[in-house]
């Protein structure tokens, strides 16, 4: 199994990719610490799971909540090996429509509550001389035009930055740090966003399926397991040297 034995952090596990993702480490043999501020469906994946590993409610926008998860990982199984930064928030919103309070909530989680879950694993990561961090960004961070708004754009956008920034700092300590940048993605985030988007516009869901699909080569969305894929060899020794990196998942909406 790829991920024998390491302890995967792995934030927003409720739903969606983190569900795909957290179901998937524990398949190739993970124990996984399955992070979520929402209680329910984070116990939902923890039962999934068979409860390898360990439940944690979180709320990643404050910090002193995520010393208190990284604490309470390593006292259950005394180390770090792998964190999955998938937490984030969106909402459709057009250019005019963002208020600051829109701004404040996402980038307090897409963005700085990244950054302080690195920090706060690599200081543990560091101590071992080894760790993989995955971030999940987005093909908004690299000007996706149809992105759900422009404050999330932005707050995936210092993501790409800060895990190119963090893989040259973090590389001395033998921490491989990359993201996935997702297209369109067949979960709750994108169900919701894509109702506001039928309500606005007064189309059918199916109609707005369509439209989307249309724009990408391969001709499909992607489905969480798709995301989880790649991240599971992001987090295994078969991408020991690779870091620094942004990778599309997207059916070939974007090329760089």
């Amino acid at each position: 199994m790829k991920l024998e034995n390491k302890v995967a952090i792995i934030t927003g596990a409720g739903r969606g990719m983190g569900h795909a993702m957290s179901v998937r480490f524990s398949q190739e043999g993970a124990q996984v610490v399955v992070t979520e501020v929402d209680e329910t469906s984070a116990r939902e994946t923890f039962e999934e799971i068979g409860r390898r590993g360990l439940l944690a409610i979180a709320d990643i926008s404050k910090a002193a909540e995520i010393n208190a998860l990284v604490e309470k990982t390593v006292a259950a199984f005394g180390r770090v090996d792998i964190l999955v930064n998938n937490a984030g928030v969106t909402k459709s919103l057009g250019f005019f429509d963002v208020t600051e309070a829109d701004w404040d909530w996402m980038h307090s989680i897409n963005a700085r509550g990244v950054f302080f879950c690195m920090q706060r694993v690599a200081r543990e990561m560091a101590k071992q001389k080894a760790g993989k961090i995955v971030n999940i960004a987005s093909i908004a961070g690299k000007g996706f035009r149809g992105t759900s708004n422009i404050a999330y754009a932005g707050s995936k956008g210092a993501v790409i930055a800060m895990t190119r920034v963090g893989a040259s700092q973090l590389a001395r300590y033998n921490i491989n740090v990359n993201a996935i940048c997702p297209g369109a993605t067949r979960t709750h985030m994108y169900e919701t966003i894509q109702q506001e988007v039928i309500t606005r516009r007064g189309i059918t869901a199916e109609e707005a399926r369509r439209r989307m699909d249309e724009q990408i080569p391969l001709g499909r969305s992607n489905a969480p397991s798709d995301i989880a894929n790649m991240a599971c060899f992001l987090a295994s020794a078969e991408a020991d040297n690779i870091t620094g990196q942004s990778f599309n998942v997207d059916g070939g909406l974007m090329w760089d």
